[in-house]
């Protein structure tokens, strides 16, 4: 049981670097842009914006649980 809430605070640490990652640098738009995907660009905010608030929320829950333990 401990390692299945490590397994989710790891990835919801992880989950939330790279959402911040792309949501704050460029690194996506260069990614995609050296790919000739740059049309897939308008939907970026769209969908990393509430991907980053989903695994801040999952690390948050990890975290309250292991607290609570």
């Amino acid at each position: 049981m401990a390692e299945q809430r490590d397994a989710m605070l790891w990835t919801g640490v992880a989950g939330s670097v790279l959402a911040a990652l792309c949501c704050f640098t460029p690194l996506l738009v260069v990614a995609l842009g050296a790919l000739g995907l740059s049309a897939a660009l308008g939907w970026l905010d769209i969908v990393l914006l509430p991907l980053l608030a989903l695994f801040l929320a999952l690390t948050g829950y990890a975290l309250w649980r292991r607290r609570r333990r």
